[in-house]
């Protein structure tokens, strides 16, 4: 089990930055591959980015390509999203999630985080 909080959401102008955290509590948590999604008004949730166990390998979302880095830092239990030249297309809840390397689904979720682009 993994208990996920996500922080550093916020408001921004088009153009600039924000990072992202998600720590998460227990022992094991390099056990679990981690991504990122989000939620904005009357839209699904999406995928963002993933990273595996290690961090060696990652993915991201086209539309994401370029302009956020995912990356995780297991000695304290934290994952981060960095996310350049903000859009207001951005606007979301950014959620981190987790699941073990041979689940088929993401079955950890936090309660998310605001990011808000201004134009």
């Amino acid at each position: 089990q993994v208990q996920l909080v996500e922080s550093g959401g916020g408001l921004v102008q088009a153009g600039g930055s924000l990072r992202l955290s998600c720590a998460a509590s227990g022992r094991t948590f390099s056990s679990y591959q981690l991504g990122w999604f989000r939620q904005a008004p009357e839209k699904e949730r999406e995928f963002v980015a993933a990273i595996s166990q290690s961090g060696s390998t990652t993915t991201y979302a086209d539309s994401m390509k370029g302009r956020f880095t995912i990356s995780r830092d297991n000695a304290k239990n934290t994952m981060y999203l960095q996310m350049n030249d903000l859009k207001p297309e951005d606007t979301a809840v950014y959620l981190c999630a987790a699941r073990v390397a041979f689940a088929t689904s993401y079955n950890y979720w936090g309660q998310g985080t605001q990011v808000t682009v201004s134009s």
